[in-house]
């Protein structure tokens, strides 16, 4: 129900609506809370039931505006529901990490750091220069430009003491790592074969392997990774030649494998002669500790490593790797053609351009600062509320918060249902069941502190503790 501030806000504004026409803006969050001595989560509410009535729409960056009153033409899309078939991703194929949300909303749920914590200058300068170059606009290779592939083989001479004998012909350029992983699932599994997933793990990773018509076969983390027992046991009940993980800065817990837990989910995985994929999603994104990789250790060609640039320079640099040795290789490089056919040759020489230049590891250095000033801000909001707990990542962009167990009038919380009371409220946060590729253990949400500013982390807290 709306408190009385609330409802004569939405009044104002639905008299304002009717008096001007479609597309003319109205007064802002912060005019509207001056003019009628309320908080911004009371004119959020306002906002919220508006939207909903179709009077007036947000615009993210830009503000509140008089809805268009054209009506849409009715189609009968029925015949789809029998062409489709089953429902077959599980989830919803984007997940609520890419929603979008009115522009004074606490954006918490995204994936992506905020652009001023990115090399914004060095990118778009990039562009200008490789724009100029005829190369630009040539057809690259299917597997990519040869000198970014030979890049990514040289960033691991410096993780763990060299690159291991890898060559650039074991590298396959993709636009984005979402593109590199549903790729690397078509390839390695059939339709009705069983995946090992870390739980909870990556929606993306979940949505794309039962896309895919495999079978997710959850192991829990143990300290932070799967235990040796778990993982074997999982290969030996399932027949799983495949093993999925994120060992660096693993989304959405934040936790790392120990270099103990990287050799014995090795061991494993050799002894059933499969393969482990490694998302290596959050390399730059170390805050207390650096990246230690699996690939690195590997001899037999039993690791797929994936790594993406697109979060650490910029969304609309959507370049990554898949580095693989031996006829998976071939198989994954396949199944990216079909789906790609290539990568646009001037993002891959932007890529290039902004990573083979000095300021690229000043911006690294940067933005990892400013990840762990956030990452501290928001877990200091969070200890005023007991009630919501947190342990401190190591790196990554978000933090895992455990809800209370039971709510108010003694009712086992929801995350889902929080999550919803927190948006009407101005929060917007990821209930944890999108993580888990079974049942959730426990009630979560993942808070995102890479792209809401910590100048309100402090609302953002008291609005999630309120929605409990």
């Amino acid at each position: 129900m709306f408190d009385d501030s609330s409802s004569r806000i939405a009044q104002h504004l639905r008299l304002l609506a009717e008096s001007e026409q479609p597309g003319s803006r109205l007064p802002s969050t912060r005019a509207l809370a001056k003019q009628f001595g309320a908080g911004p989560v009371t004119v959020q509410r306002a906002l919220a039931a508006l939207v909903a009535d179709g009077i007036v729409e947000t615009r993210s960056g830009e503000g509140t505006f008089v809805a268009s009153r054209r009506s849409a033409p009715r189609r009968d899309i029925g015949w789809q529901t029998a062409a489709l078939g089953p429902e077959r991703s599980g989830i919803p194929a984007t997940g609520s990490t890419l929603r979008m949300v009115p522009h004074d909303t606490i954006a918490m749920h995204g994936g992506y750091p905020d652009d001023e914590l990115l090399p914004q200058e060095p990118v778009a300068a990039a562009v200008r220069r490789v724009s100029r170059r005829a190369e630009a606009f040539t057809r690259p290779p299917v597997a990519g430009v040869p000198e970014l592939r030979r890049w990514f083989v040289s960033e691991l001479a410096g993780v763990e003491g060299g690159a291991g004998g890898w060559r650039d012909s074991d590298v396959v350029i993709t636009s984005g790592g979402q593109a590199a992983l549903a790729a690397t699932m078509r390839a390695i599994a059939a339709p009705g074969e069983a995946i090992v997933m870390e739980s909870p793990t990556y929606w993306g990773a979940i949505a794309a392997a039962r896309q895919a018509g495999l079978v997710i076969v959850p192991v829990a983390r143990t300290g932070g990774a799967p235990s040796a027992v778990d993982l074997d046991t999982a290969f030996a009940t399932s027949g799983a030649r495949v093993f999925y993980a994120q060992p660096n800065y693993a989304n959405p817990t934040g936790e790392q494998w120990s270099a103990q837990q990287r050799a014995e989910v090795l061991d494993v995985v050799a002894a059933h002669r499969a393969f482990v994929v490694e998302d290596d999603w959050a390399h730059d994104f170390g805050i207390d500790t650096v990246p230690r990789t699996l690939v690195s250790a590997d001899e037999n060609g039993h690791v797929i490593y994936l790594r993406s640039l697109t979060k650490s320079m910029s969304s609309s640099i959507r370049v990554a790797a898949v580095m693989a040795r031996g006829p998976v290789r071939q198989r994954i490089e396949s199944a990216l053609a079909l789906s790609d056919l290539y990568v646009s040759p001037i993002l891959q020489l932007a890529a290039l351009d902004v990573v083979t230049r000095p300021t690229w590891r000043t911006s690294l250095q940067r933005l990892r600062r400013g990840l762990g000033a956030r990452r501290d801000a928001l877990l200091d909001a969070l200890r005023a509320e007991p009630s919501l707990t947190a342990t401190t990542p190591p790196g990554g962009l978000h933090l895992w918060v455990r809800l209370p167990d039971v709510g108010a009038g003694d009712v086992p919380t929801d995350p889902d249902v929080v999550a919803a009371r927190a948006l009407a409220r101005g929060l917007s946060v990821v209930a944890g069941r999108e993580w888990f590729p079974a049942e959730p253990t426990g009630p979560y949400v993942r808070l995102s502190y890479a792209a809401a500013g910590p100048d309100r982390y402090t609302e953002a807290v008291e609005i999630l503790a309120g929605s409990c």
